[in-house]
């Protein structure tokens, strides 16, 4: 997994770094957005454009962005890799971490 989205964009998901993405591994779910963990390319695009800070390198995911990093792999699990986030319907189904988070 090259980059990793936290809880800054939890009710927020600004879509600004779904546009900058070359290879479409941005997915909206229904409370945040989640960075495929195999279809990114470790290009960092999307890193720099993000208003809230949202978005970290994998390696420097520290114990409170963990749980993120954990959640966007499961969110994953059912759907595999369908090849980019315009070929399913969105919002996709949050984790249970992320839907089970306080309201902003």
């Amino acid at each position: 997994m090259a980059f990793v989205i936290g809880e800054p964009c939890v009710d927020v998901k600004d879509m600004t770094c779904i546009e900058e993405c070359p290879v479409d591994c941005i997915y909206e779910g229904e409370r945040m957005l989640y960075i495929h963990p195999s279809e990114c390319i470790d290009c960092a695009a999307c890193e720099p454009v993000c208003p809230v800070g949202a978005i970290r390198p994998a390696q420097r995911v520290d114990e409170e962005w963990r749980p993120f990093q954990e959640s966007a792999k499961n969110a994953f699990l059912e759907i595999g890799s369908p090849g980019g986030s315009h070929k399913i319907d969105t919002p996709m189904a949050d984790t249970r971490y992320v839907a089970a988070l306080p309201e902003k």
